[in-house]
């Protein structure tokens, strides 16, 4: 096993392990702040560790005993938390809703969002502080500080730690949602000027949306969104080629698409579609990425399929850059001339996104206003900090 691989496997083996250890402890304790730090020690030591010692035979209990012995050192002062802590056995007998209440207690609305991710990261999928740091490239002192403040804010704000019910469970399921969508995205396409995509927050992304789909399975969104991961993680190895510049969707070598994959994923789709009939924003995305991924040719694709598809997203969700999207399709279903026709009356809202410019510069040369294209093309330059990105603008103005 490589080293990228060993390291793979050590973050599932804490994010499965932990998660699971911070619910029994949260339950047990009432306290989060005291159940987040003890099983940050000993995530931290097993990072120590195992790369040395090998991973051990029962991981979750060896986590377990770490922390348990570490909260009954630091733990003195607080009898109460002693007593409970002295009664905590092994193995842990975690109900999936104490996973399912720390979920939900990370991406409380009261918190803000990028607390809400940093602290799903850190509680829910293990990761350490450096670690998240790490992924989104901002100092260590910035993510500690949310982490903090989060904390402080769930116990000064009393925020209860359980899964909402009734009327209050869509709006807050949505929150959670969102949380994970928006991981994913910065890991699939980041945001930042060191890397072109982040793997291991696509990881993280793709294991709490199965986390969800399997604690709350009538929840139809929540298949929605693991299918819309794992459909668009199937091209990963087709999305860049060997410099590390960014393959257009019609430029993809789709033998490299990982077939399987796809298969399961639009079939997790399909059943979820044909059970629950409540069709959402993360199952309309999915579908939208099936069509593209069960045309065997670019050339095959159902653009006008696709459209429609877009326009029942817009109705549910309406958004710029849905729209956006919905006139990329709308060039191969009708033409270039209705698509630039939509695009232009994203202008104002978009201005500031370097897709528009790009997607306005391919409708402009299609209608042969190279002039213009190049134009859009430099915009999306100034715009975009990815390195992926930049390299296809760079190569388009280049060839002009």
């Amino acid at each position: 096993m490589g080293e990228q691989e060993a390291h793979e496997a050590l973050a599932r083996v804490v994010r499965e392990h932990a998660g699971r250890l911070a619910a029994s402890l949260m339950s047990l304790l009432g306290d989060f702040s005291a159940a987040e730090d003890l099983v940050q020690d000993a995530i931290e030591t097993a990072l120590e560790r195992w790369p040395v010692e090998g991973v051990p035979e029962r991981p979750d209990a060896w986590l377990f005993t770490v922390a348990r012995r570490r909260g009954l050192d630091v733990l003195r002062r607080e009898s109460t938390y002693r007593a409970k802590l002295a009664q905590l056995q092994w193995p842990l007998r975690t109900e999936p809703d104490d996973r399912l209440r720390l979920v939900f207690t990370c991406c409380h609305p009261a918190l803000p969002r990028p607390a809400q991710i940093a602290l799903t990261l850190r509680v829910v999928c293990g990761l350490s502080t450096a670690q998240i740091a790490a992924a989104f490239l901002v100092p260590e002192t910035t993510v500690a500080q949310r982490i903090t403040r989060a904390k402080r804010k769930i116990s000064e704000a009393g925020i209860p730690y359980r899964v909402p019910v009734g009327e209050e469970l869509p709006a807050r399921l949505e929150q959670v949602l969102t949380v994970v969508y928006l991981l994913f995205n910065e890991g699939y396409l980041s945001s930042t000027a060191e890397r072109a995509q982040a793997h291991d927050l696509v990881a993280d992304a793709e294991w709490l949306a199965a986390l969800l789909a399997n604690l709350l399975p009538k929840e139809p969104e929540t298949a929605g969104l693991l299918a819309l991961i794992r459909l668009h993680r199937a091209r990963g190895a087709a999305r860049f080629d060997t410099a590390g510049r960014m393959v257009l969707l019609a430029d993809q070598d789709r033998a490299r698409w990982d077939r399987k994959a796809i298969e399961d994923a639009t079939a997790l789709l399909t059943r979820t579609a044909r059970t629950y009939r409540r069709p959402g924003p993360y199952q309309l995305q999915a579908a939208i990425v099936a069509c593209h991924a069960e045309a065997g040719r670019f050339e095959d694709t159902d653009w006008r399929q696709i459209v429609v598809l877009y326009d029942l997203l817009l109705a549910l969700a309406p958004s710029p850059v849905t729209r956006l999207h919905r006139a990329v399709a709308l060039r191969y279903a009708t033409g270039p001339e209705a698509a630039l026709a939509e695009l232009e009356q994203l202008t104002g809202a978009l201005e500031r996104y370097p897709l528009f410019h790009a997607t306005r510069a391919g409708l402009l040369r299609d209608l042969d206003r190279h002039a213009e294209a190049r134009a859009s093309d430099a915009r999306a330059l100034e715009l975009t900090a990815n390195p992926a990105q930049q390299a296809l603008l760079e190569e388009r103005l280049r060839w002009g």
